[in-house]
C-alpha cells in the first residue's frame, strides 16, 4: 500500500529503503510524494548520537530528515482527546542528560539558581530555537522538545503524528537580570503567524500549533496582555494557546526533550535550512502601551529598539540563514 503525504513528514520506517525511494519524482506536484505505509514504534530507537557525531546519526534519522523537508505528517485540525492519545513510556529521552548546548556550551537540563524558564511553541522548532539562542545576552540554554500534550516521553515520530497532543516547542533557560521575559515574548510573537490555527506555513497539524505556557502569574499577565496588543495590531484573531505549565502535571508534565540530533539542529554540520514559520513583519507595540500595572519596571525590556530594527524576525523565516553565534553586544 502507498500513502501520500504533503508538507513535513515524521515517520519511523519499519524497513529502510534507499533514500531515492522517498524522493518525489520529477513529474510529481510540488510538496507531494509517496512513501510506503509504515508503523510508529512504541519504544525509543537505539541511538548513540551526540553533539560531536551528528553526521553519524543512524540512516533511519537521515531519512526522517529528508522527509522533514519534503513531506508532511499529521495534518490534524483538532487536538486529540487525552484518553485517545498514545500511551507513551516511563523511559526518558536517551542521551539528553550531560549533553551540552552545541552553540552556548551549557548543560541542556540545568537551571542555575536565580534563572527562569520559558516554554513556547511557534512552528517548526528548529528555527524557533535558533532565534532565541542568538539573543545577545542572558540566554543560558535553549532546547527543543514536545510540550502541552498527553503522552509521557513521546518520540519525534509519535509527537508529529498528532496522536500525542504535543506541539513542537522550545524551552529557554534565561537570566532575568540580563534579558527580560518581555524580550523573549516579543521574539516569540514576531517570529511567526500567531493567527494560523493548527499549523504554521506549509506545516499543518496540531503538532505545529502556537502556544505559550506560563510558570507563574507574572508570565501569565505578560503573555495575555501582549497577545491582546498584538491581536489589535494584526487585525485578526490570535489562535495561540495560553495555559499554565501545571495544567499538564496530570499527563506527566508540560515538557519532554526531543532527540539529541534535533537539539540546535540548524547549527550542526549537514543541517538542512528548513523553517516553516511565517513572521508577519509587524513589530509588537511599545511595552509601555500594554504592560500590566505593577510589572512595567520589573519586566522592562533589556533589548533596545536599535536591536529590533536590525535583528527582528523578517518575512520568510530569515533566521535559518543567520550566523549561529549569538548577536554581539554593541553590534546594534
Amino acid at each position: 500500500m502507498m500513502k501520500v503525504f504533503t508538507r513535513r513528514s515524521y515517520l519511523l520506517l519499519g524497513t529502510l529503503a534507499p533514500a531515492a525511494a522517498f524522493l518525489p519524482s520529477r513529474g510529481a506536484s510540488r510538496g507531494v510524494f509517496a512513501v510506503p505505509e509504515v508503523r510508529l514504534t512504541s519504544a525509543f530507537p537505539k541511538t548513540t548520537t551526540t553533539n560531536n557525531n551528528f553526521r553519524n546519526q543512524q540512516p533511519i534519522r537521515m531519512i526522517g530528515s529528508i522527509l522533514d523537508l519534503l513531506g508532511g505528517g499529521g495534518g490534524n485540525s483538532e487536538l486529540i482527546a487525552p484518553e485517545k492519545a498514545l500511551p507513551g513510556r516511563a523511559q526518558k529521552m536517551p542521551n539528553i542528560s550531560g549533553t551540552k548546548h552545541y552553540v552556548l556550551g551549557n548543560d541542556l537540563e540545568e537551571v542555575p539558581e536565580g534563572f527562569k524558564v520559558a516554554v513556547f511553541a511557534n512552528g517548526c522548532f528548529w528555527g524557533s530555537e535558533k532565534g532565541i539562542w542568538r539573543l545577545p545576552e542572558g540566554i543560558h540554554s535553549t532546547t527543543v522538545g514536545y510540550c502541552a500534550g498527553f503522552t509521557p516521553n513521546p518520540t519525534y515520530e509519535e509527537a508529529c503524528s498528532g496522536l500525542t497532543g504535543h506541539t513542537e516547542g522550545v524551552r529557554v533557560v534565561y537570566d532575568p537580570s540580563k534579558v527580560s521575559f518581555v524580550d523573549i515574548l516579543r521574539w516569540f510573537w514576531e517570529a511567526h503567524d500567531p493567527t494560523s490555527g493548527m499549523g504554521q506555513g506549509n506545516d499543518r497539524g496540531t503538532q505545529y500549533r502556537s502556544g505559550f505556557y506560563y510558570f507563574d502569574d507574572e508570565q501569565k499577565q505578560l503573555i495575555e496582555a501582549s497577545k491582546e496588543a498584538y491581536e489589535k495590531q494584526l487585525g485578526r484573531p490570535i489562535t495561540t494557546e495560553i495555559a499554565a505549565a501545571s495544567d499538564y502535571d496530570k499527563y506527566g508534565g508540560l515538557w519532554y526533550f526531543a532527540e539529541v540530533y534535533h537539539q540546535q539542529y540548524l547549527a550542526k554540520p549537514g543541517a538542512r535550512p528548513y523553517c516553516s514559520a511565517q513572521p508577519q513583519g509587524v513589530p509588537l507595540a511599545d511595552f509601555d502601551t500594554w504592560a500590566p500595572e505593577g510589572l512595567k519596571e520589573k519586566h522592562a525590556p533589556t533589548l533596545p529598539e536599535s536591536f529590533w530594527k536590525k535583528n527582528a524576525p523578517r518575512r520568510g523565516c530569515s533566521v535559518v540563514q543567520e550566523p549561529n553565534e549569538p548577536i554581539a553586544v554593541g553590534s546594534f
